[in-house]
């Protein structure tokens, strides 16, 4: 056996070994979906950050500073501004919004918290809230964790020569079977484990490149060889209004932070509100050096291959394979893997209570019986997106761009507006998730409009919009707030 597939097993291991620890402390629908409320900061503040950050930072952004350089330093940026506005301005009240209304899932917070009075024409909007929330989060994170399991086959691929289809298929299989047997418990504390992987191969691999290469000036040196000095300006090489747009899409990131359900569970999950500040802080020191280590991953790489890559995603598994010793290589190399599983089980969890506490309407009394349909929608939701990967061709950072924006844009507006604002009714609720969406969708068909302005901005912004509006239109009795 390999030194690098010794290491590589050996984490798996250690996974697995938390899955089946974590079966037995799951014993209910609210054990399953949010871990009973038990967690502590550290445990969530790690998970929160391996969840919000998939294979795109692993492979996908690197693949982009490689292939576009330093105009990427945007898309960080963004996505930095992004985690520290979701931490301080949405974490607390969240948590105390899941405690006042008893939901355990995004859709019911919102429907609870916009129509949660007990007429026959709140309950009526209830259900179309509910309902439409999670067939939004369902759809979307098809698309989510699809790119995930293309990160497992990429990785896989690379590190020990399985055939794309079957790294996909590893990658899905362990996924389910932990996330299954463990759900949030399992989530969680595995996310731990792989969210400190994820953030010694984004800190570690580039400064070895750099040290290989011989300081910071052969790095600008080779960059600029391989690829001109384009790659080393803010703008990309670009000029006027196409600088413009490429920076503001880069910035956009930062808007799906606000909105995405896999992220904002995490809040909910703490054991009390108190427990945000030390959060936070946790947090925010895993994110700034992740983000700036990925920047300066996809630099080195240009660097020291010269480019020409077929797939520039790849670049983090070859400079592993190329720079470590074969047993950290692989140790390294599970960093890939764990940002796609922390990501993928955290989603399939989110679409597993979408499917069975929001869109299942029958007998809920029966505790084993709801955590048995919780299982099989984590089933349900796995083969369908793998199926998705394994016809896929798109790459990780599109896939990943799609389902962020529709994500942020269905939710963000409108959770700002569910915890701050008063006035809120459900006809303004429904149409500001649903534009969200749609939004999204139709912007991605339409790259002109796409290259104008990012989809990320205009799903956004109109959301937005129809928020404001109709909160000063639409008026409805106080009382029927939840």
């Amino acid at each position: 056996m390999s030194p690098a597939l010794g290491g590589f097993l050996f984490y798996l291991l250690v996974i697995l070994v938390v899955g089946l620890w974590s079966l037995r402390r799951t014993r209910d629908s609210k054990d399953y979906l949010l871990a009973g409320q038990k967690l502590g900061p550290f445990v969530v503040s790690l998970s929160e950050r391996a969840s919000g950050e998939s294979s795109w930072l692993v492979l996908g952004l690197p693949g982009a500073a490689m292939a576009l350089g330093l105009i990427e330093f945007w898309t960080a940026l963004g996505c930095l501004a992004g985690i520290v506005a979701s931490w301080m301005l949405i974490a607390q009240p969240l948590r105390q919004a899941s405690a006042d209304t008893g939901a355990l899932t995004l859709p019911t917070l919102i429907q609870r918290r916009v129509a949660g009075g007990t007429s026959d024409e709140d309950r009526r909007w209830a259900f179309r809230l509910r309902t439409s929330a999670s067939l939004i989060i369902l759809f979307f994170f098809v698309f989510y964790v699809s790119a995930q399991f293309l990160g497992a086959g990429k990785v896989l691929h690379t590190t020990f020569g399985l055939e794309p289809w079957q790294g996909m298929l590893v990658g899905a299989l362990l996924i389910a079977f932990y996330t299954v047997l463990g759900g949030f418990f399992a989530v969680a504390w595995t996310d731990v484990i792989q969210g400190l992987i994820m953030f010694a191969t984004l800190v570690v691999l580039p400064l070895v490149g750099i040290i290989e290469l011989g300081g910071l000036a052969a790095l600008r040196e080779g960059v600029v060889t391989h690829a001109g000095p384009d790659l080393l300006s803010w703008s990309g090489g670009r000029t006027g209004w196409a600088a413009v747009a490429a920076i503001i899409g880069g910035l956009s990131w930062g808007f799906g932070y606000l909105g995405q359900p896999h992220l904002l569970i995490r809040y909910m999950s703490l054991r009390s509100a108190e427990d945000v500040p030390l959060g936070r802080r946790i947090a925010f020191a895993w994110a700034f050096p992740a983000f700036f280590g990925a920047l300066l991953l996809g630099l080195v790489g240009l660097a020291l291959t010269g480019g020409g890559l077929e797939d520039p995603e790849q670049i983090m598994p070859m400079l592993a394979l190329r720079l470590l010793p074969a047993w950290l290589a692989g140790l390294f190399l599970s960093g890939a893997i764990a940002a796609m599983m922390s990501t993928a089980d955290s989603q399939l969890l989110v679409c597993s209570s979408a499917l069975t506490e929001d869109l299942y309407t029958g007998e809920r009394g029966d505790a084993r019986r709801m955590l048995l349909y919780s299982r099989l929608g984590t089933l349900a939701v796995s083969a369908l997106a793998f199926a998705m990967a394994l016809f896929s061709e798109s790459l990780i950072y599109a896939m990943v761009s799609f389902a962020w924006a529709g994500l942020g844009a269905s939710f963000g507006p409108l959770l700002l507006y569910v915890l701050f604002r008063r006035g809120l009714g459900p006809v303004t609720a429904l149409a500001a998730m649903w534009t969200g969406a749609l939004v999204t969708v139709i912007g991605q068909n339409l790259p002109a409009l796409d290259a104008l302005v990012s989809v990320r901005v205009t799903s956004f912004l109109v959301a937005l919009l129809v928020l404001e509006a109709g909160c000063r239109l639409e008026t409805r009795p106080e009382a029927a707030r939840g």
